[in-house]
């Protein structure tokens, strides 16, 4: 991985998800709008070190997830250092890189974080994939986890309320905790009880049940909104969303990156 860790002194969260699709995209803009709400005339920065299925461009490789970050945090730093790593096929990085016999530059993963910490007051990183991802072909055991745990930031973990959710957010935590991360928090994704209820009855107590499991606070519950509330893509995302945010202190959850000896 890096050959020496990245200077970061900023406070920061990494947000990473129990698995793929879950809404770390969604989360992660709603939480960098809340901030700007919450902290006005500061910087928020945003990363996203890696980034497959990425669209080709004039300019090369870009990562809808990447201008999404920087459209809601409005951070005003260049793509390519919001998002260092940028693969085209839609796989786990790792086996994208295989495929495309792309090396992963991890010197230029850690200048774009000491520019992202330098240029900001406060750091979002959101992940790809859950934990157990595999980043680089060359070194196949090395997985987000392994980033996680070497950047030091505290870490919230995006989740569904669907049926499925306690085993999978309970497993995310353990590994979490057994690679000594710090678990900041939980985010409940598309809870909707009065419409989801008929269909899926456990979204009534999953929210108890992870906090129980776990001993982890769900700190947001995202809301089920239409479809065209949720395209943060095309830089539209549901009031309801950033409001559901915005009703965490995040400042309180926000934490400088623990040193690494």
């Amino acid at each position: 991985m890096f050959d020496r860790p990245p200077r970061l002194s900023k406070p920061g969260l990494f947000i990473t998800g129990t698995d793929t699709g879950v809404g770390k995209t969604v989360v992660t803009c709603a939480i960098a709008a809340a901030l700007r709400r919450q902290w006005p005339g500061h910087a928020i920065g945003v990363c996203k070190p890696f980034s497959s299925g990425c669209r080709r461009d004039r300019e090369g490789l870009v990562s809808e997830d990447a201008e999404a970050l920087a459209h809601f945090a409005d951070c005003r730093l260049p793509l390519n250092v919001i998002n260092p790593i940028r693969l085209a096929p839609p796989l786990a990085p790792a086996v994208a890189a295989e495929e495309t016999q792309t090396a992963i530059d991890w010197p230029q993963l850690r200048h774009s974080l000491e520019v992202i910490d330098r240029a900001s007051d406060a750091v979002l990183i959101e992940g790809v994939g859950g934990l157990m991802v595999p980043l680089d072909p060359q070194q196949p055991r090395r997985t987000v986890l392994d980033l996680i745990a070497a950047l030091g930031y505290p870490v919230l973990v995006v989740t569904r309320s669907r049926l499925g959710t306690l085993n999978h957010t309970a497993m995310t935590v353990r590994l979490l905790r057994d690679s000594g991360c710090r678990v900041a928090g939980l985010v409940m994704n598309g809870y909707d009880a009065d419409v989801a209820v008929a269909e899926d009855p456990s979204v009534i107590s999953n929210r108890r049940w992870l906090e129980k499991l776990t001993g982890v606070s769900v700190l947001a519950v995202v809301p089920r909104v239409t479809p065209q509330g949720v395209m943060p893509h095309r830089a539209q995302l549901d009031p309801a969303i950033i409001d559901a945010a915005a009703l965490v202190a995040w400042l309180d959850v926000l934490k400088p990156p623990r040193r690494q000896d």
